[in-house]
């Protein structure tokens, strides 16, 4: 049998330094030389099966504390070094592993020191988005993710770019497509570029939902995609050819401070760029005002998902030709939050997004029906708040599928405008205060930020107010506060 080979040499000598023997007294104990002993405590030699034996019986050493988990340790340390303020410290994750075996108290102190930091650094952000919902907005510096620079400045922008609506608006008159908009682009593509559009199986395609193959010119899609979301990689792609000036002049315009934060833009305007394409925006506000916003009527007449029609809405802003002022924002079951837009930028201030209690986070419950709300701020400030799961890319039988959930809102003076507002009989400002039919649902802008008093969804204490520590007083929150 070959013998098991585990290098483990700063478990060694923590073992031996807390039975305070040297490495000579070690080495004779275990039958080896002490130069020997110093190769392995050194991760030059491996610890064969036979002396983990040894060690059990000579110093009375659990095998399992041989062989060790620094995996979790490691893990740990790779969130560290992960963060922007720390990325390229480390060249890869073999020095992240020898720190954790090396030194496994004080990699512990300081993954304990960097939650502390973080914590710091989200009690500030809570205490900025305070001050903004007050007009008193401060810049707080610091390190951030590519991905979270790109989010921010989409977030606070309005959801609407008129040169690429321009660029949708002359491409859609070269392509004249008529009905078959797919098969349009494909032509397109294969006329002015070369490039062949190919749907492959997922044996073949099994990580990507599109690739391009520069040599062989062809553009590759999965099967798992639906065939809306077939459309839009398609003419994402077209897109990006056929306006790569004025997506660049958007990007340079948008000021992000590196390339990566570019790129992730270049995608996100890429995506709007293929929606202004496949939904135009005179017929589709047209259409949007005649079917009263009716999502699913634009979804069937467009030949488009519910999200990307949800999408759309949201970018309706020309100045001649506004609509009603939508506002979205994607989650998963975990909370996790994809994306927030909005046609005036997504009210962070007004609205915040955060709250347990919005219909967002019940629609999981009831995958592919549609929620529609009244939910009612703090400051007596209501939306309409319409919600649904969406579905991901399609996956085999033994795979989980990827669902998310979509919340597309606008202000409660909008409802007479919007076929979801009949949903919302009585609804009236101060209504979250009474009980009955018709109540707007009382949230809050997320639950650090909030502060109502007896809410059986919170998950937070507000960074506002201390925490109330009455022993013989125990509220229905979770944490109670003065």
């Amino acid at each position: 049998m070959a013998e098991q080979k585990i290098f483990a040499g700063p478990r060694i000598r923590r073992i031996r330094n807390a039975k305070g023997l040297t490495q000579t007294a070690m080495a004779e104990g275990l039958g080896i030389s002490p130069s020997y002993l110093n190769l392995i405590e050194r991760n030059q030699r491996p610890l064969t099966v036979q002396l983990i034996l040894k060690l059990a019986a000579t110093y009375h050493v659990e095998p399992e504390e041989l062989h060790g988990d620094a995996g979790g340790s490691a893990a740990a340390l790779r969130e560290v070094f992960s963060d922007p303020l720390l990325a390229g410290e480390l060249p890869g994750d073999q020095e992240v592993i020898e720190i954790a075996e090396a030194a496994p108290n004080a990699s512990a102190a300081v993954v304990k020191l960097y939650r502390a930091y973080r914590e710091q650094a989200e009690r500030l952000s809570d205490l900025n988005a305070l001050l903004a919902s007050e007009g008193r907005a401060a810049a707080l510096s610091g390190a951030r993710l590519p991905i979270d620079e790109t989010r921010e400045v989409f977030e606070r922008r309005p959801n609407h770019f008129s040169s690429l609506e321009e660029e949708a608006e002359a491409f859609g008159a070269v392509l004249d497509p008529g009905d078959d908009l797919f098969g349009a682009l494909k032509a397109w593509l294969k006329r002015e570029h070369g490039i062949v559009v190919k749907v492959l199986p997922v044996a073949t395609m099994p990580n990507w939902r599109r690739r391009y193959d520069r040599h062989s010119q062809r553009l590759f899609l999965s099967e798992r995609l639906s065939p809306f979301d077939q459309l839009r990689e398609v003419a994402m792609e077209a897109c990006l050819i056929r306006m790569s000036v004025a997506v660049a002049a958007q990007i340079q315009a948008l000021k992000f401070s590196n390339d990566e934060a570019r790129r992730l833009a270049r995608f996100e305007l890429g995506r709007y760029a293929a929606h202004a394409l496949m939904m135009p925006y005179q017929p589709f506000h047209a259409a949007a005002q005649r079917a009263r916003y009716d999502i699913d009527v634009l979804r069937s007449r467009f030949g488009v998902s519910f999200e990307q029609a949800a999408n759309r809405l949201t970018t309706l802003q020309r100045p001649e030709s506004a609509a009603v002022p939508f506002f979205m924002l994607e989650v998963d079951s975990a909370g996790n939050r994809f994306r927030r837009a909005g046609a005036q930028g997504f009210p962070v201030s007004r609205f915040g997004g955060g709250c347990p209690k919005l219909p967002v986070h019940a629609a999981f419950a009831q995958p592919g029906q549609i929620f529609v709300e009244a939910v009612e701020m703090p400051d007596g400030a209501q939306f309409l708040c319409v919600a649904r799961t969406l579905e991901g890319p399609q996956g085999a039988f033994n795979e989980r599928p990827r669902r998310t959930a979509l919340l597309v809102g606008c202000d409660i003076g909008f409802k007479d405008e919007i076929v979801y507002g009949a949903a919302l009989p009585g609804v009236t400002p101060g209504a979250a205060a009474k009980a009955g039919h018709g109540a707007a649902t009382p949230v809050g802008p997320a639950c650090r930020l909030c502060e109502r008093i007896g809410c059986l969804s919170r998950a937070e204490p507000p960074v506002t107010r201390p925490l109330g520590l009455d022993e013989m007083v125990t509220g229905l929150s979770a944490f109670d506060f003065q």
